[in-house]
């Protein structure tokens, strides 16, 4: 199926990104505006002279503010085990927005919460640009935690896991 026009349909836009896998990962910040965490499918590395990255928020969320007003976020890269994770952080915030860290064994970092077994990517907000619904969020890279797990995926409306093709 081709669609084309000055603006597509929305709904064919979903469908064509349901067909784009991405990383599922988790956003995370603390600091003076406190805690938050939301999971991100909007998520990539933008330049590697200085290291930094680009996630996408929905502008109107709790994540998006607690983000502009820290100044700073943690991306973590959820290992493929983690689906159940990523549904935690996933949907409208919480009342109280530590209910989301619940029962996870993060590590504080200085940009946000690292979370068990994710590589993370913990940043400094360098630019803020608001595009529609979204806020475009840059950020400087200052630490990095590699954990060497596969990473779980999202496409067709579920979690999915990275296979090598054989042969």
């Amino acid at each position: 199926m081709t669609v084309t026009g000055a603006i597509v349909e929305r709904e064919a836009f979903l469908a064509a990104m349901r067909q784009v896998a991405a990383t599922v990962t988790v956003v995370t910040t603390d600091g003076a505006a406190g805690r938050a965490g939301a999971t991100v499918s909007a998520f990539t590395s933008l330049s590697a002279d200085p290291p930094s990255v680009l996630v996408c928020l929905r502008a109107d969320s709790r994540i998006a503010q607690t983000v502009l007003e820290n100044r700073a976020f943690c991306v973590n890269v959820l290992p493929e085990d983690a689906a159940d994770v990523a549904r935690a952080f996933a949907g409208p915030s919480p009342d109280n927005p530590a209910d989301r860290f619940h029962d996870l064994d993060v590590t504080a970092g200085p940009h946000g919460p690292l979370l068990p077994r994710a590589t993370s990517f913990s940043c400094t907000l360098t630019e803020h640009v608001l595009h529609n619904t979204h806020a475009i969020c840059i950020g400087a890279v200052r630490a990095l935690a590699v954990a060497g797990e596969k990473p779980l995926t999202y496409l067709s409306g579920d979690f999915h896991h990275v296979r090598p093709q054989q042969g």
